[in-house]
């Protein structure tokens, strides 16, 4: 038999080779917008989440930034074991543990329970009103709404403390506090952003189908009923997936708000792991120690993340992956 024109004795051989070569990048070419715009997302992650990971190394040594990463010497789980033993280990878990649960428990029904609301209001002008009174604060910064936090607060000038004298009541110092400061801040943030977080939730409402609705009428069924019974399964896979982003990020209590409410009053309740590693690695200099405690944090973010994960994909059949 001769041979083919590329040498190859298998004609079949060569002619399946070639049509596979250029259909491999067929499907890059043909999107090539859709990954051109994918582009600063990816170069976004990889310059500002992968390649500080390189930096992590700082936590298992001695850290000297006249020597560089490099020239640090090792110091293996020193860093680990020191914040562990530290007497105020247990009040940084106890602390950020409490908000996040306290955070979970409060604010994540409350967006669910003003959506239903909002979308079994009739008037298209209340509910357009209630939503706009509803999404400005969040809108508000976290430094303006710490601001009114101690304004609305104030033992002396604040209305809350106004109003409680009204009735003959003492005034109370609630920005300094230790009892209060865990409510205040899971309140105060419930209030900024329980209207935005609604949105998702008045998204996944408008994909309910309406003949549901219009069955169960006709069976007798009340508001309340179609609620628990079309409205809430209709939403319930959002409602896990958000749970479970939510339960992933209660050891992340977030920086900034914590420490514009922090004072040496409130302390016992307030001293977090963020701002503990803002105070020992910023201010204190000690770098190697607070991306250790930095990384046992997200560590065990991550762990509660899929724990969390697997355990509604187990019970819902819902999960994000």
């Amino acid at each position: 038999m001769a041979a083919t024109l590329d040498g190859s004795d298998n004609p079949e051989k060569s002619s399946e080779r070639k049509p596979g070569r250029p259909g491999k990048w067929k499907p890059f070419r043909k999107n090539w917008d859709l990954y051109l715009m994918a582009a600063p997302v990816l170069a976004y992650f990889v310059i500002f989440e992968y390649v500080p990971l390189y930096g992590l190394q700082i936590a298992f040594k001695n850290f000297v930034a006249s020597k560089g990463i490099w020239g640090s010497s090792w110091a293996g789980f020193v860093h680990f074991e020191r914040f562990f033993d530290s007497y105020h280990f247990w009040r940084l878990i106890r602390n950020t543990l409490g908000i996040g649960l306290y955070e979970l428990a409060v604010g994540f029904p409350l967006p669910i329970l003003l959506a239903l609301m909002i979308h079994e209001a009739r008037n298209r002008l209340f509910r357009r009103f209630v939503q706009t009174i509803t999404y400005a604060p969040h809108f508000l910064s976290t430094v303006v709404l710490a601001g009114l936090l101690f304004i609305f607060l104030s033992p002396q000038t604040g209305f809350v403390n106004q109003f409680i004298r009204l009735f003959g009541g003492d005034p109370v110092s609630f920005m300094t506090e230790p009892g209060w400061f865990k409510t205040i801040y899971v309140l105060s943030g419930a209030w900024q952003h329980m209207g935005w977080s609604s949105i998702i939730y008045l998204a996944a409402l408008a994909g309910v189908d309406p003949q549901l609705h219009e069955a169960a009428r006709v069976d007798g069924a009340g508001r309340i009923q179609r609620i628990w019974h079309i409205n809430l399964p209709g939403i319930m896979p959002t409602i896990v997936i958000l749970l479970i982003l939510n339960a992933g990020r209660i050891l992340s209590v977030g920086f900034e708000k914590v420490f514009l409410m922090q004072n040496q009053l409130n302390m016992e309740t307030s001293d977090v792991i963020a701002t503990h590693v803002y105070r020992m690695g910023i201010a204190g200099a000690q770098y190697s120690y607070s991306t250790a405690v930095g990384l046992f944090n997200a560590a065990v973010t991550f762990v509660m993340l899929i724990a969390v994960n697997a355990i509604a994909r187990k019970v819902n059949e819902t999960s994000l992956w």
